[in-house]
């Protein structure tokens, strides 16, 4: 870790902040933060511009300040050291500390208490005094933990006390507080999830700014004017009728953009408010005369083409909405088949494995094309860092592989692809298993063969006769006559159908071929 001597909101800091990988912006970067999406830390990072606070914002931030600066007494009685704020690096990433004790062994990283550190401490507390992750029980949102996580890898400390409070003009008005440990497959995460952040930052694009579209009312209709008096005395039907239907015509079937979709959304409650409009002036005439068969033609046409339009509308809209839905997760699918494609490019041949990403999951809720595009983004990213990580493996193992001559054992390996997925360690040992229970068996096949092939040969040890080597063969003595006895093979067949015989044995009856040549028979070729 290195520390810099800086004072954490001055404009030196927002300077160094702007050159490392902050641990504040990693939610960001993972996409679980709540207060930004991945696409807006990545314009941020390219163009160097925040977006400006509000009012609102400001005084919350001044709040969380001031609330950390009182409970740091707090924390420093629990962990019975005294804290001190730091900003540090570690490589690419930064961390700015709430506090760490002097011994850099513990750090404590302070929040305004709210309702989702409220739920989840309702949990914690039925579980045990001190937090840990643990399966299946609540936990802090990940977005204080992926913080703290990036905290802990910069400053290299053991644990970080985690701390939420409130105070109003008494004092203390509420707080929770729990110990964080690390979590190394988050940790590994976030660094991969950095360098395709990284990746992804050399080759950023910057999108057009769209300010949120507020949808526009289709032209306002003339006011109806009629007077009845048993029949129609006056009345603008015609005109009112000729501009209705102009204004239907002219309203946008076409969807494509955000702007689309919230102008037809706007024109489908204004046709309601037309056929509401419509239905009320018949019943207003209805209630004047009962013969007025011209006005009901008129208000009863426009009634319902702003029925049929409204009807149309909200099919397209609807429709529309899936088909960009689809096209966006489609083309977040293309360009991960695309990049694991570069990887096996990379590797020289097809061994990449299938990676899967929730794109579908991903988009679920959202209502905005930019929405969908980010999280379909988001997603994509993550898929990347597990396709890297892949490769990584592939790598590591085909670099065993080639050290170990593994062309030449080609034959035992036919499921590759399938074993360069393992760990480095495990392929590692499979690798050297498979290689040499190889050539175990081929030593055997040639001993076993080099004693058959010598018809005469010194026994150096004395012979059990009738050892058996398998159910159609043995060995016997045979007594020449001579102080040093002579092994003569009886075999009921060919050599050759030896040799085939011992391609079929397994891997214990080879060995017990080789032990019981090694053991039984030490032998050297005669003179």
């Amino acid at each position: 870790m290195i520390t810099h001597n800086l004072v954490q909101g001055s404009r030196e800091w927002l300077a160094h902040r702007a050159k490392y990988f902050n641990a504040s912006d990693a939610p960001a970067m993972m996409g679980c933060s709540p207060y930004k999406t991945r696409d807006e830390l990545l314009e941020e990072y390219y163009t160097g511009l925040t977006a400006e606070v509000d009012a609102q914002t400001q005084e919350r931030f001044d709040d969380g300040h001031r609330f950390e600066a009182l409970a740091r007494p707090l924390a420093e009685e629990i962990i019975a050291e005294q804290l001190y704020p730091l900003v540090a690096t570690n490589g690419m990433l930064g961390a700015s500390f709430d506090g760490i004790t002097m011994d850099e062994t513990v750090i404590f990283e302070h929040k305004t208490l709210n309702d989702s550190i409220r739920q989840a401490f309702e949990m914690m507390e039925t579980i045990a005094p001190e937090y840990r992750v643990q399966d299946g029980h609540r936990e802090l949102p990940m977005h204080y933990r992926v913080q703290m996580e990036q905290q802990l890898y910069v400053s290299g400390a053991e644990k970080c006390l985690f701390m939420a409070t409130v105070w109003n003009d008494t004092g203390l008005a509420e707080k929770r507080d729990c110990w964080y440990f690390s979590n190394q497959e988050l940790r590994l995460q976030i660094l991969n999830g950095w360098m395709q952040f990284e990746a992804d930052l050399a080759n950023y694009v910057p999108m057009a700014k769209v300010l949120k579209p507020v949808g526009k009312t289709p032209e306002n209709l003339p006011a109806l004017h009629i007077e009845v008096s048993g029949m129609v005395i006056a009345s603008n039907l015609a005109d009112y009728r000729d501009h209705a239907l102009a204004v239907f015509a002219s309203i946008n079937r076409k969807l494509e953009t955000d702007q689309h979709f919230a102008d037809s959304e706007k024109a489908i409650k204004w046709c309601g408010e037309v056929e509401s409009r419509a239905n009320a002036a018949w019943d207003h005439a209805l209630s004047q005369t009962a013969s007025i068969d011209e006005l009901r033609i008129v208000l009863f046409s426009v009634r319902d083409e702003a029925r049929n339009l409204r009807l149309e509308l909200e099919k397209l809209v609807k429709n529309r909405k899936e088909e960009i839905r689809n096209e966006v997760v489609s083309e977040g699918r293309k360009s991960l088949v695309d990049y694991v494609a570069e990887m096996n490019k990379e590797l020289g041949r097809e061994l990449m494995p299938v990676i899967l990403a929730d794109f579908n999951g991903a988009i679920k809720n959202k209502r905005t094309i930019e929405s969908l595009r980010n999280a379909v983004n988001t997603e994509l990213a993550k898929a990347k860092v597990d396709a890297r990580n892949a490769a990584n493996k592939i790598i590591a193992n085909l670099n065993e592989y080639t050290v170990g001559n593994g062309a030449e054992y080609e034959h035992l390996f036919p499921d590759l692809k399938a074993l360069v997925l393992k760990d480095p360690d495990d392929f590692k040992a499979t690798f050297k298993l498979r290689i040499t229970e190889f050539a175990a068996k081929e030593q055997a096949k040639q001993i076993a063969a080099a004693v058959i092939a010598a018809p005469v040969q010194q026994a150096v040890m004395p012979i059990v006769p009738n050892e058996p080597i398998s159910a159609t063969g043995s060995w016997a003595m045979a007594d020449t006559g001579n102080a040093i006895s002579k092994i003569v093979p009886v075999i009921s067949f060919t050599r050759q159908a030896l040799n085939e015989h011992l391609d079929t044995l397994n891997d214990d009856e080879l060995e017990r071929v080789l032990r019981f040549c090694q053991s039984r028979y030490p032998l050297q070729q005669a003179a």
